[in-house]
């Protein structure tokens, strides 16, 4: 049994929203900053977590994930948010702020074919941002007395929980759709976690 936990509890991974960078940059763990689009993206983002009642507010450190947590708890006074360096993005080593085309393609496309288990030079595999995200839900089980955590994160951590909710592949993972300022529930109750919705 993997969670010890009496009463259930409803995690909301929340994907930061739209980064102020060019689309053909390569970056993970680079922090980024916010498009100008970032007011009316929170105004559209809002309504998907009115409903929550005191969740326990978690934090990517980037700006682009804590930002939109910072307005959140300030807008709806939830108690402060929990910065967690496991929430990151993947980390594309010697790649990050390269434009994709610079980038020797023959490396690329080993990466590409091989990412769950092949790290970028001097970054990480996603093998390796799965453990730490796995680590990060496992240890919110030890918060029994809270039943609500809002935890603003990355695609790829959320893809990652994802799989490990529904007990599928790694490779399986990008296939998840998650999009700027969309959210997803996992539950956890009694050793079971199980997915509750994606990318709404």
């Amino acid at each position: 049994m993997l969670f010890s936990i009496v009463h259930l509890m409803d995690i909301f991974l929340v994907r930061h929203t739209t980064p102020k960078i060019d689309s053909e940059l390569c970056y993970g763990q680079s922090d980024v900053g916010l498009a100008d689009s970032f007011e009316a993206e929170w105004l559209s983002f809002r309504s998907k977590i009115a409903h929550l009642e005191s969740p326990l507010v978690f934090s990517s450190p980037l700006q682009r994930c804590f930002k939109l947590a910072q307005k959140a708890v300030t807008h709806f006074d939830f108690s402060e948010q929990f910065i967690d360096d496991r929430l990151m993005e993947l980390n594309f080593g010697d790649w990050e702020l390269k434009a994709w085309r610079d980038i020797p393609q023959g490396l690329v496309g080993e990466w590409t074919d091989e990412h769950v288990k092949q790290a970028p030079p001097n970054g990480e595999s996603f093998v390796e941002l799965h453990e730490r995200a796995k680590a990060f839900l496992y240890d919110l089980a030890k918060h029994q007395n809270n039943q609500q955590a809002l935890v603003f994160t990355h695609a790829g951590v959320i893809r990652a929980l994802v799989t490990e909710a529904l007990k599928v592949p790694l490779r399986e993972a990008s296939g998840v759709e998650v999009n700027y300022g969309s959210v997803t529930q996992i539950a956890l109750d009694a050793g079971v976690t199980r997915l509750e919705f994606v990318n709404r």
